[in-house]
């Protein structure tokens, strides 16, 4: 669509618009469960296995404003001091209150990114990055089990029901036995399996983040995310089946996108651990031990792309080796690449292994300032040349002195 208004300021702002919508869309049924008088409601388990599995899966894809909306929505329908005090840790208003605000600083940051320029704002990307994944850490381990436990103790006391009374089992007194912990143990892997498929799909959206240099494609994919949240939350909210359906849909598409969400996952964790660290000034390049990522030409040898294994030289002239483990644990194999033409290209953040044709290798944060080495160690007949920034920066300087930047031979 084009933009008939290019300058307006309006049109940094639609990503803050966009968080202030949803979060309208999570709080609107507390001010409905405020003013409008009590109506009949589903209580039964289906409706909750429904609500729960729609919980779980928009926790998912966005953890942290996902239980940050949970637990205000939890806070602000607890109508009583007692039912306020009963409320998990994550439904207290210290911690939800400051998530919310990390929400928006995050929604502010997207939206500032689309005029920064992108090595100003990927520090940013790479802590945004982490956050995604302790906040899913936190989820995993306590939102999720927390949610699913409820909903087994849900389904123990509508079957203590006083209507099966009658039955020759009620009065064995099965609530004596407390037997939501059986439930339990069959929900909760389930549910945190869940989960971490979901999650590992929306999280590949910050991974993308990072290796986008434009802030337009950064609003958009997180505008897409923040979207299908709030669909799923609306959905729900209306009609708990139709919710669950929708969540089924959505936990379908990210099994059937596992593979690549694992290795986009992989990937950023290795880049933010580099980028963090400063690895590279502890890093040296040793033929046979360094690990890096593939890129789209070894997709002609059936090597999925961000693959990640260890390089090598070969035997044979003119070759390296690529061994690695599908899904980090796989039975390991080994593929030959040919390395006529190809050369480093350096960027500011990522440097790549290539030729005129594509890309072999993506080379992790910890290689940067070792790529000399690289091309002394693995024979790279194309030497070191600018790439991405760089580039850009080298393109600069000519402009203004009349003098091209010396490159490694």
């Amino acid at each position: 669509m084009p933009e008939f208004y290019p300058n307006s300021p309006m049109k940094h702002l639609r990503f803050p618009i966009v968080i202030v919508c949803l979060l309208g869309v999570l709080l609107q049924p507390l001010a409905a469960a405020s003013s409008a008088p009590e109506k009949k409601t589903d209580r039964s388990p289906g409706a909750a296995m429904a609500n729960t599995l729609s919980t779980v899966t928009g926790v998912a894809i966005s953890p942290l404003l996902g239980t940050g909306a949970y637990g205000a929505y939890q806070y602000f329908t607890a109508t009583t001091p007692e039912k306020k005090a009963a409320l998990p840790w994550f439904a207290k208003i210290g911690f939800w209150l400051p998530v919310l605000v990390i929400v928006g600083a995050c929604a502010a940051k997207d939206s500032l990114g689309a005029i920064l320029p992108p090595g100003m704002k990927k520090p940013l990307d790479v802590l945004e990055t982490v956050e995604n994944k302790a906040s899913g850490l936190v989820a995993a381990g306590a939102v999720i089990p927390l949610s699913v436990d409820a909903l087994s103790k849900l389904i123990v006391a509508h079957s203590q029901a006083p209507g099966l009374a009658s039955s020759g089992f009620a009065s064995i007194q099965v609530g004596v036995l407390h037997l939501s912990w059986v439930l339990d143990i069959l929900t909760v892997p389930f549910g945190i399996a869940v989960f971490l498929v979901v999650w590992m799909a929306s999280h590949a959206i910050n991974v993308l983040i990072l290796l986008s240099p434009w802030g337009a494609v950064d609003a958009a994919l997180k505008g897409a995310r923040t979207g299908l949240l709030g669909l799923l939350t609306l959905t729900a909210t209306i009609n708990p089946w139709v919710g669950a359906a929708l969540s089924l849909v959505v936990i379908l598409v990210a099994y059937l996108v596992a593979g690549w969400a694992f290795r986009l996952t992989v990937f950023g964790s290795i880049f933010c651990w580099d980028f963090l660290t400063v690895r590279k000034h502890r890093y040296a390049v040793s033929p046979g031990n360094d690990r890096l990522f593939t890129g789209a030409k070894l997709t002609e040898l059936k090597v999925p792309i961000r693959t990640y294994g260890t390089l090598g030289r070969s035997s044979n002239e003119g070759h390296w080796v690529f061994a690695f483990r599908p899904w980090l644990v796989g039975a390991r194999k080994e593929v030959e690449v040919a390395s006529q033409g190809t050369e480093i290209g350096a960027g500011a953040f990522v440097s790549t292994l290539r030729d005129s044709s594509g890309t072999f290798f993506i080379l992790p944060p910890r290689f940067r300032d070792h790529e000399q080495e690289l091309v002394s160690a693995y024979g790279v007949p194309g030497g070191v040349q600018p790439a991405g920034l760089r580039k850009a920066w080298s393109a600069l300087i000519e402009l203004f002195t009349g003098r091209a930047r010396p490159q490694a031979a």
